[in-house]
């Protein structure tokens, strides 16, 4: 039954892709707002995060914040259509690629790791940049097979990426890196205790991956950051240039402090748009040994 469900659900995201862009923005921020309603659990993790990390913003607005982003997620849901089965010339339209010089110079000189943070347009820099590159990252499966076998193919869509498991070795994703291929790393969610440190994330100490410097001391390569935004009439995905100075060595020392300014610098890019950036995950769901729970389960 699941399966048949899934089915129709795709079926309908591929009738819906049809629309004019601005009735499906339209459909999905209306999809949004029952979200957040019938949504009880991720909207109290999401209002818990935006409790933390903005303690001085008055309640109201983190609610608006919470409110919106259900919204951009439910847009980047049904978005999805367009990604797996719009035309190329109409996606290269909606998607706005900018500094794309930087990545082209930069995989000119050496290998290439691009830092991209979870904000809700993610699926859609992967796309585009998947129409210009061959690329390398993490796939995590999804749950319904049906599912992840449509999101598998749409990764695919218009290149022959390398995507790695959680559970594969970490010399395939050395191998592929120093092979030329960028490669798309996400280093801020909360993986659990192992290969993290406890950094600060808007004061809050947080479990953080170290592997954006160790792989870059590992291969050599750059660090270029990689931001998606939505917008009301597409997307705009914005490479920047290299990091100077990153790594800052390879002791641990080294590598605590890269952490440390990989979380500010993502700290600076979601003030720039809270409302867009994946607030429904437990970011502090790992705390440090006597620290209480945050999210009550």
């Amino acid at each position: 039954m699941s399966g048949m469900l899934t089915r129709l659900g795709l079926c309908v995201m591929w009738l819906l892709q049809r629309l004019p862009f601005p009735a499906l923005v339209s459909v999905g921020r209306g999809l949004g707002r029952l979200l957040y309603w019938f949504g009880r659990e991720r909207r109290h993790v999401a209002l818990t995060n935006l409790r933390l990390c903005f303690p001085d913003l008055p309640e109201v607005e983190r609610v608006g914040i919470a409110r919106r982003l259900f919204g951009f997620i439910a847009r980047s849901f049904l978005e999805r259509g367009l990604l797996w089965w719009a035309p190329e010339a109409r996606l290269r339209q909606l998607i706005r690629l900018e500094g794309k010089q930087h990545l082209d110079t930069a995989r000119a000189e050496r290998p290439v790791l691009l830092l991209v943070p979870h904000f809700a347009g993610l699926d859609a820099a992967v796309t585009r940049l998947s129409m210009d590159y061959d690329m390398a990252g993490i796939y995590s499966r999804q749950k319904n097979p049906v599912f992840d076998a449509a999101l598998y193919r749409g990764r695919k869509r218009f290149s022959n990426p390398v995507m790695l498991s959680r559970q594969d070795s970490l010399r395939k994703g050395i191998k592929a890196i120093k092979a030329g291929m960028p490669f798309f790393y996400l280093p801020d969610m909360d993986y659990g205790k192992r290969d993290t440190i406890f950094v600060p994330f808007f004061g809050v100490p947080a479990a953080t991956i170290t592997g954006l410097s160790r792989l870059a001391s590992m291969t050599g390569a750059a660090v270029l950051p990689v931001i998606a935004r939505m917008e009301d009439d597409g997307y705009r995905v914005e490479v920047g240039p290299p990091w100077t100075n990153f790594p800052s060595g390879a002791g641990a020392e080294n590598v605590a402090s890269d952490t440390r300014r990989m979380n500010a610098w993502l700290e600076s890019e979601i003030a720039k748009m809270p409302d867009q950036y994946y607030w429904v995950h437990k970011r502090f769901k790992t705390r440090p040994p006597g620290e209480k729970r945050f999210y009550g389960r």
